[in-house]
C-alpha cells in the first residue's frame, strides 16, 4: 500500500484500481481488492464504491473485509450481485450532494466506457467524483478518453493506464490534461494479467503536455 496527502485527504493506493480516501472524518473505498501478498486493509469503511462488476473492482471477499454493519455501498444499477444492509443503486449522472449527501459526503456517479473496445459498454459501469474537505477526487473506473471528461472538474484524477482494457498511457495522459487537475495519478496497471503498462512513461508523457499537473507514482509495477 503506498499513500499521498492532498490537502487534508489521504489517498492510499490498495494496488490495481483499488484505493481508501480518508478525509472529513470519514473513511472511503473504491473497488477494494485486495492482493495475494495483502495483509488486510485496517479501518472499516463508512462508504464503498464500486464501478463495475469485474472480479478485480468488485470482489465480494474484499469488500467483506472492510465492509461493516453502518457502512453504505455504492452499487451500478446493472450489477447483479446482491447486497444486505445499506446498499444503494446509483447510475451516471446522479448527483448525490448536498441534502443527498451520503453520511456527509458529497459524491457525483459520472460516465465510464470503452470507445473501441468491448470490455465495458456504456451503462455497465461507472466512475465517481467524491468530495471530502474541499478535495475533489475523480476515479475514473475502467474507461477510455471519453468526451464525457471536457466537463469534469477534480483536484485529483485516479487514471488507469492499462491500455489492453482501458485507456493505455498516452491516451491517460491527454486525459489528466483534458480535465486539468492539481495532481494525477495513475493506476490499473501492473496487478492482473493483461495490465503491463509503464507508470514513468505516463508521468513524462503528461509532463510535457501539461507541466503544472503533478504526477504521483504510488508504486512503479
Amino acid at each position: 500500500m503506498r499513500s499521498t496527502q492532498v490537502g487534508n485527504v489521504l489517498i492510499e493506493w490498495l494496488g490495481h484500481a483499488g484505493f481508501i480516501l480518508k478525509g472529513q472524518g470519514r473513511v472511503v473505498y473504491i473497488d477494494p481488492y485486495v492482493l495475494p501478498d495483502d495483509s488486510g486493509y485496517g479501518d472499516e469503511a463508512d462508504i464503498i464504491l464500486l464501478t463495475h462488476e469485474h472480479f478485480d473492482h468488485c470482489d465480494p471477499a474484499s469488500i467483506r473485509e472492510v465492509r461493516g454493519s453502518t457502512t453504505t455501498t455504492l452499487i451500478p444499477e446493472k450489477m447483479s450481485l446482491q447486497f444486505k444492509g445499506d446498499a444503494r443503486r446509483i447510475a451516471e449522472g446522479d448527483l448525490l450532494t448536498g441534502d443527498l449527501a451520503i453520511k456527509g459526503v458529497n459524491i457525483e456517479v459520472v460516465p465510464a466506457y470503452n470507445l473501441n473496445k468491448p470490455n465495458h459498454p456504456r451503462g455497465e459501469g461507472v466512475g465517481y467524483i467524491v468530495e471530502l474537505d474541499g478535495v475533489r477526487i475523480y476515479h475514473a473506473g475502467d474507461t477510455d478518453l471519453i468526451p464525457e471528461m471536457k466537463d469534469l472538474k477534480a483536484d485529483v484524477v485516479l487514471l488507469p493506464i492499462s491500455a489492453l482494457y482501458t485507456m493505455g498511457e498516452e491516451e491517460a495522459a491527454d486525459a489528466a490534461v483534458l480535465i486539468g487537475p492539481k495532481v494525477a495519478i495513475p493506476m490499473h496497471y501492473g496487478c492482473v494479467e493483461g495490465t503491463e503498462s509503464d507508470p514513468q512513461r505516463f508521468k513524462e508523457l503528461v509532463n510535457e503536455k501539461d507541466p503544472r499537473i503533478e504526477v504521483i507514482i504510488l508504486r512503479d509495477k
